[in-house]
């Protein structure tokens, strides 16, 4: 079974992550408090949606429709609800990292006040995602259109955020090279995914299909990263963060749910580094600037650079510039002028000699990269 602790538990702890890869039970805002200041790097959240349902939902033979009535998504007033959500909003942001990101989702019964709350409190909105259904409930009244999708915010708690995790490429090549849109079409939780108790009943009313889930942590979290999940609920956010290699924290107060996602989390087997590994692109590698190459010795002040077909040369020198005759500047700048062009990659037009044959200097940044990732 997965840990579980209560608050008291949480808040008597001296090892400041103990809560990692674990249930904490209690209320979301108390629990959020006890944890330490930006010490997650991501967070998903499936926030009470309060649906405001007036009565009972029958379909047209008169048969009572599962939904949602429980007493958790029920709120006195729209006040008494945007007073929670700004609470728990405040909360995640101060345990979030700088680098981190935050996913809300909702239904429009919710989601533009989540939304409005989330711009108020200075998140930034990079995404409004569209969970389209393949399988969604009908509308029995005929009154309105088939409600078929649910929206997720994806936001940064930063509006000058840059360093927040985005594995462009990997989700790119993982939708036939072609950019991840903003619209993802999954059926709703069902099968032998949905989770019942022994009565046969849904163990929870809003379990979220795993494959959601692992679309977000994949987008947005590296291997090794906290995932937090404030409403935990039947634990989809942590069985798919464990077979992900992520760590998890979920915040839930509802015992028979924590028993369940417990249970679920129990029996997940993580996956290899080796298909952990996510595919990254240039932009991801970390920066190398021309004068490392001269600093570690791969260049030195003096050796004779030259373009693919030896039409220019260049005279590497020792502050990490190129000079050419009468004119100098970076491997950039002067490649351009050289060429009588606007810009220039000098990364792939400057090239070396290694033997007889000649090399990009680009090769050599790689060998500097690849010296990074083995102190890693």
């Amino acid at each position: 079974m997965a840990s579980v602790f209560s608050l008291a538990e949480l808040r008597r702890s001296t090892d400041p992550y103990s809560w990692v890869d674990t249930i904490i039970k209690g209320d979301c805002v108390s629990a959020l408090e006890a944890l330490p200041d930006k010490s997650v790097d991501m967070i998903f959240a499936d926030p009470p949606y309060n649906l405001q349902l007036g009565g009972a939902l029958h379909r047209p033979d008169q048969s009572l429709v599962d939904a949602v009535d429980d007493e958790w998504d029920q709120f006195a007033s729209f006040e008494a609800y945007d007073a929670f959500t700004r609470a728990w909003l405040l909360a995640c942001r101060r345990v979030l990292k700088p680098t981190g990101s935050i996913w809300v989702i909702g239904s429009y019964h919710n989601i533009f006040r989540v939304g409005a709350i989330l711009q108020d409190l200075n998140f930034w909105i990079l995404n409004d995602i569209v969970w389209r259904k393949t399988n969604p409930m009908p509308n029995f009244k005929g009154r309105r259109f088939q409600n078929a999708h649910e929206t997720m915010i994806w936001a940064s708690p930063d509006p000058k955020g840059k360093g927040y995790t985005f594995n462009y490429d990997a989700l790119k090549a993982s939708n036939d090279d072609v950019q991840m849109r903003s619209d993802w079409l999954f059926p709703i939780c069902g099968g032998a995914e949905r989770l019942k108790g022994e009565d046969g009943k849904k163990a929870h009313p809003t379990q979220k299909p795993e494959a959601l889930l692992a679309r977000v942590l994949m987008a947005s979290s590296k291997p090794g990263d906290i995932v937090l999940d404030p409403f935990f609920g039947s634990g989809t956010t942590g069985a798919v963060a464990k077979r992900l290699g992520r760590h998890f924290v979920g915040i839930e107060r509802e015992q028979d749910y924590i028993d369940v996602a417990s249970a679920r989390i129990a029996s997940v087997q993580p996956l290899g580094k080796a298909e952990l590994t996510v595919l990254t692109g240039k932009k991801a590698e970390p920066r190398v600037a021309f004068n490392t190459l001269v600093e570690s010795g791969l260049l030195h002040p003096g050796q004779v650079l030259t373009d693919a077909r030896r039409r220019h040369s260049a005279i590497v020198r020792a502050d990490g510039t190129v000079s050419s005759g009468g004119d100098a500047g970076s491997i950039h700048r002067l490649g351009a002028r050289l060429q009588g062009l606007d810009a220039c990659n000098g990364w792939t037009f400057w090239h070396f000699e290694d033997g007889a044959t000649l090399r990009p200097i680009d090769d050599l940044r790689s060998v500097i990269r690849n010296g990074l990732a083995g102190l890693d």
